[in-house]
């Protein structure tokens, strides 16, 4: 068999040459001087991949203080402390880590969320003044007892948010069944502290130390005509007087200035009312005339008294179900309150002021 062999000394390629040949070098081309030269110098591209993530945190920095400004101009001086704590809620809804009782009651949405929303209305829009806020108890069961005015609920609502920012103390309401009937209204009230205005759960909350509020006046309260604001309607049969006797615990006279001019009522849907099913349909100024922007209350200033407690505990056993006391009592606290809302009205510089 024939061996077939190269010529030149036998181990060619084999030596001691670390460097390729001029050959080589000439066939590689620019591409290998450059590689050389990447050997032999520094590399700007090197330094470049570090500077670029240098250069997007500082942008980023900048972004971050630019929104840190933003939440301190929106939100004030305790704007970074606001977010904390709207941060914090989401974890905690997120996590389940919260509680609601046997009423359906979310103290945690309430005061996140609910009063969060009504705090602007009641401290830029209504302006509201309090008064006697030191006649609530700082604890223990008892029940304020309110006048009820302006088309719109909203007299209820801005008292809770007043009684939990001044006494401190969640208000739990004392509703109609039309509220829990009216769908996302009903689950919302219940989250927000409502509960059904009747006896046996007004005497469970107040035996339990709740604060209750009730506006003994209703629907007729608060769908009275605007030429007959100010006036209270009948208090019912005195259920709320009732419930304060049999669990001992002191009632508050609370009076509202200011809600009766938030929608003046000049008139009543009633045919479309009675097809709907609700106590009446508001006809104001501006409702339906101007359509949605109709429903925008107008910036009435609000003054709201909480009076001295009437005391329930000294009465004798059975006191509840004496009629006429019962009757004498809730005239005595319609009368209170009715007193109060003259004064306010005569201390009260203008409806807007």
């Amino acid at each position: 068999m024939r061996t077939c062999r190269s010529g030149g000394r036998p181990g060619r390629g084999s030596g001691r040459r670390t460097t390729p040949s001029a050959a080589a070098r000439a066939l590689a081309g620019p591409a290998a001087a450059r590689s050389r030269k990447k050997n032999s110098e520094p590399d700007p591209s090197f330094e470049e991949a570090f500077e670029e993530p240098r250069e997007q945190a500082t942008v980023v920095s900048e972004q971050f203080a630019g929104f840190e400004q933003l939440v301190r101009d929106t939100l004030g001086a305790g704007g970074e402390r606001k977010v904390a704590e709207f941060l914090a809620f989401l974890r905690r809804r997120l996590t389940g880590d919260y509680q609601v009782d046997e009423f359906g009651y979310d103290p945690d949405l309430t005061d996140e969320v609910l009063l969060s929303f009504l705090r602007p209305l009641a401290e830029k829009w209504f302006r509201v003044e309090v008064r006697g806020i030191e006649n609530i108890p700082d604890s223990g069961g008892t029940l304020i007892v309110a006048n009820h005015s302006g088309t719109m609920p909203l007299d209820g609502l801005i008292t809770q948010l007043i009684v939990a920012d001044h006494a401190h103390r969640p208000l739990r309401t004392l509703a109609a069944d039309l509220v829990f009937k009216t769908p996302f209204v009903g689950e919302l009230a219940r989250k927000g502290g409502a509960t059904l205005a009747s006896n046996d759960d007004a005497e469970r909350l107040l035996s339990l130390g709740n604060l209750v509020g009730v506006w003994p006046e209703g629907f007729k309260g608060i769908g009275k005509p605007f030429s007959e604001r100010y006036k209270l309607q009948r208090f019912g049969r005195g259920g709320f007087v009732s419930a304060a006797m049999r669990t001992g615990v002191p009632i508050v006279p609370c009076s509202i200035v200011g809600a009766e001019e938030i929608y003046p009522l000049v008139g009543n849907m009633a045919s479309l009312a009675r097809l709907l099913g609700v106590p009446y349909i508001p006809i104001t100024p501006f409702f339906p005339l101007l359509g949605p922007l109709g429903l925008i209350p107008l910036p009435s200033k609000w003054l709201i008294e909480f009076g001295e407690p009437i005391r329930t505990d000294d009465f004798p056993e059975g006191a509840a179900d004496d009629p006429m006391l019962v009757f004498n009592v809730t005239d005595q606290v319609r009368e209170t309150i009715q007193q109060t809302l003259y004064a306010l009205l005569m201390q009260r510089r203008s409806v807007f002021f």
